[in-house]
Formats: structure tokens, sequence, C-alpha cells
């Protein structure tokens, strides 16, 4: 008889295990997907009649539950004064856009900054008064930030309120700088003058993670200011407002707007796929979409005759002590923010899908009112694609901790695996309640077959709407990068 060590038992003991748990992965995948080709889920979306309204309701997405979310009160005690406008924020500029300021002129509130050569007629004014600070550049000489340091008591420059017609409402949106917060779709461009929208679309709430609560972010705006703005967005085209069931009463009892209720997981919140759902974008039309609290800047504007575009801005992720909101205006700087903040974080302009890293000397970009900080994956997991790890997000049904919507993930950047072969698996479509097909779409994109790119739907997307495609992408594709290059490319020609 042979007596076999101790250590041979443990070994051999250890194998089995891994052995298990290969076999209980494999095998529940297995079964996951087959009970999900044989559920009744619709393929996109569906109506339902939630209290008394009609709601386009999602059985597709995903919300990726982060620790961190923001404490719902305003920091009153936080002042900035230094402010920046970044050329970058805006999608065709050109790098180097033509500067109406130099260093060290004072400005007013809504007086122009610069402009795109390429769009003459479309200005970028200042979002605050002061003094012209720094005009920094980057490689190439390219405009990177225009800063302003404020003045204690701010100065507006007047505008005419009038607003008879589309003409004039027209000319005083692009004169005070407003017009720039309009995006046109397809190819998320700054909006032109010259395009005849068929209808103008606004989200009023946002399932990203960690995202800003628009219901509490409108309990401290002007209710008259966003009707008001309401009114003249409408004189322009026909105006939806999205908001899901649940939302407060300056969404539901606003006028002059079609209201559409939307229900779901991300990206149920994103305009892009409420348009699909509502009046999808075929090739020649156009579309604009603009934030809510953009359109009260608008109707303070028509109400007031002045330029002031205030953000309410969330303060999100777990390496923060406290997290909280606070009022300011755009481009505010982030340094005082993150003071306490350690370099192994992440600083993100945004949500941690679609938004810019950014230093802690930055400032937050144009479109965002939320800045989040995650821990940098800077350590190896061993074995990790194999074996039980700590707990995070994903879709995977393997993991115990995926089906429970309580719990909150301290995650980090770690992308968990390097780019590999761009395969089929069906992941895409679990989370996409569009009924486009993302993976051919991608795969035209990357041979330039202009054709099937128009055939699939690519002028329906903007990057935020595949954003969480490239999460639970196995492949670890860059699909917001194909994307772009897709609608550039189709852009470009014309």
């Amino acid at each position: 008889m042979i007596l076999l060590s101790i250590s041979t038992v443990v070994n051999f003991g250890f194998l089995l295990l891994i052995l298990a748990f290969i076999i209980w992965f494999f095998a529940s995948n297995a079964i996951n997907k087959l009970l999900s080709n044989h559920s009744d889920k619709p393929k996109s979306g569906s109506l339902k009649v939630v209290n008394g309204k009609k709601v386009i309701s999602f059985s597709k997405g995903f919300n990726i539950n982060l620790d961190g979310k923001t404490n719902k009160i305003i920091n009153n005690s936080f002042v900035s004064t230094t402010f920046a406008i970044k050329p970058e924020d805006f999608k065709g500029f050109q790098p180097i856009p033509k500067m109406m300021v130099k260093e060290g002129d004072n400005v007013k509130a809504g007086e122009k900054l610069f402009y795109d050569r390429k769009k003459e007629g479309i200005f970028v004014t200042a979002p605050v008064s002061g003094k012209v600070k720094e005009i920094k550049r980057g490689a190439k000489r390219r405009i990177t930030e225009v800063i302003i340091e404020a003045d204690s008591i701010p100065e507006f420059k007047q505008f005419s309120t009038s607003s008879n017609t589309k003409e004039e409402i027209i000319d005083t949106l692009i004169e005070s700088g407003a017009f720039v917060s309009f995006i046109s779709r397809p190819f998320g461009y700054p909006a032109m003058p010259n395009q005849n929208p068929k209808a103008i679309f606004i989200s009023a709430f946002d399932t990203s993670p960690l995202a800003a609560d628009n219901d509490f972010i409108f309990e401290h705006l002007s209710k008259i200011d966003f009707q008001k703005g309401l009114d003249i967005i409408a004189k322009i085209a026909k105006t939806h407002l999205n908001i899901n069931p649940d939302s407060s009463k300056i969404f539901t009892d606003a006028k002059n707007v079609q209201i559409n209720y939307f229900q779901g997981a991300d990206p149920a919140g994103k305009v892009g796929v409420q348009i699909h759902h509502i009046d999808a974008i075929k090739a020649g039309e156009v579309v604009w979409t603009i934030r809510p609290i953009d359109v009260v800047t608008i109707g303070k504007l028509f109400n007031e005759g002045i330029y002031d575009p205030q953000e309410i801005v969330a303060i999100a992720g777990k390496p923060f002590k406290k997290t909280f909101y606070v009022k300011t205006k755009k481009g505010v700087s982030i340094k005082s923010l993150v003071s306490g903040i350690e370099d192994t974080n992440r600083i993100i302009s945004g949500n941690v899908l679609t938004g810019t890293q950014i230093d802690p000397n930055g400032f937050l970009g144009f479109n965002d009112n939320l800045l989040t900080v995650l821990k940098e994956g800077t350590e190896e997991e061993l074995f990790g694609w194999l074996l039980p790890s700590y707990q995070r997000p994903t879709i995977s049904k393997t993991f115990p901790w995926a089906e429970d919507e309580q719990v909150a993930f301290e995650a980090n950047t770690n992308t968990h695996g390097e780019g590999r072969a761009f395969v089929v698996t069906g992941q895409y479509e679990e989370v996409l309640p569009m009924d486009i097909f993302s993976v051919h779409l991608l795969k035209s994109i990357l041979v330039k077959d202009f054709e099937q790119m128009e055939g699939l739907g690519i002028y329906e997307l903007l990057e935020e709407d595949l954003a969480l495609c490239e999460f639970v992408c196995t492949s670890k594709q860059p699909v917001q990068q194909i994307l772009r290059e897709g609608l550039d490319y189709i852009h470009s020609q014309g």
C-alpha cells in the first residue's frame, strides 16, 4: 500500500476543484444561452401601460451599479474663479479655430471666443465674464483650452429677446453662443443654421453609471426658464421631451412638446435609443438633440436677454470621501474638487463609459455635468479569466453576484483582457434595445463598405449609444472609436 503525502493530496484536491469550476462555468453558460434563446423577451422595445401612461419599455440593457453615487445635496460653499472652453469638445471643429480674443482681453458672458473657419457663423462664447487668462496650445499649435479668470461680479452681454419668427430665434441663439448646444444627428456635430431638422429631441433622464439625477437638479433651476426654452425650441421644429414614468412635475407638466415615456435599464436614457423607437433617422434626414439644462439657458436668454449657461454638476465615485452636487457654469475648473484625490485614481469628465480622462488641474467638458473618479486598474490578476475574483460589474450570469441589483461595485479601470479576434457572441444584442445588427455594422466600418454602413443603420448611432456594447465586448473592441471613424468617413464622402 502506497501512502500519499499530504502535499500530493492537497494538490490533487486543488486540481479537482479547478476542473469542477471549469465544468460548472461552461455548463452554466450553455444553460443560460439556451434559456435566453427560448425566452419571450421582445427584440427591442414593447409598449406598456404604466399608471395610465403609454410607456416604451425595454427588456434589453444593463445597469452598471457602481459605488460612490452622488448624495442629493448642493455644496453651496464651492466657488470657482477659473473656467475654460475646449475646442475639442465640439466634434467636427478644426483643432485651430479662428480666435476672436487674445490673452489679457476682458470679456462679458456671451461674448465671442472663437469659431470654426469651415463653420462660419457658429460661435462659441464665454460662459462667464472676466479676463482671458491663457489660450493654451498643444501639439502642432492646436488650441486645447481658452481659460478665463472670472469676475467676482458677473457682467453679461445683452441680446435681443424677440422671438416672433424662427429666423429671429436662430439669430439670437447664434450671436449668444447658445446655438452650439444643439447637436445634429447623424454624425454628432454641432447643428448648422441651414439644416432643417425634422424634430428636436430632449432626454430628461440619464441611465449612465453614476449619472446626475435630473429630477433633483431641476429642483434648483427655474421652471419658468425651462418652459420658455421649450416654447422657443418648439418654434424651430417639432419637439419631443422623453421622460420616464416617475419623472418630476417640471417634466410631466411641460407644454408645447410631445411627451414620450421610456422605461428600462441603460441605455434607455440615451436619446439615440429613444429616437430609434419614436422616429428613426433615415438617409437624408436630420434631427437635433439638446440637454434639458441647456433648454433652461435658452429660456433665460429669451426671458432676460443674457447668456448664462448654468451647470449643476454631480461629484461621484468611491474615492471621494463625500459626494455632492455643485452649482456652477460650463467649463468649471475641477482643481479644488479633486484636491484630496490620490494619483492612483482616474479623473473623468463625464461618465465611465463615454467620458474623457482629465488631469487634476483640468476643466469639465462643455456638455458634461458629471465628474467621476475611479481607481486605476494597475494590478494584474493571475488566471483572472478562469478563477472567481473580486466582485465587479458583469453581464455573465455565471458569477453569483451578477443577478443582485442591490450590490454596488467598487470597480476600477482594468479591462480584464487585451484586444482579440472580433467574433460574433450575441453580447451586443443583449444590451442594445435597437433593431440594428451592430457587430455587422462595425465590421462594415472596418472594411469601409459605404453601402453596408448605410444599410445597417449607421445614421442612427453615436458613440454613446454603443458604449455599453464596448463594456460587455468579449473581443475587447474599441467600439466607440470604430463607430466614430465610420461616421467621419461617411461625412467626408459627402
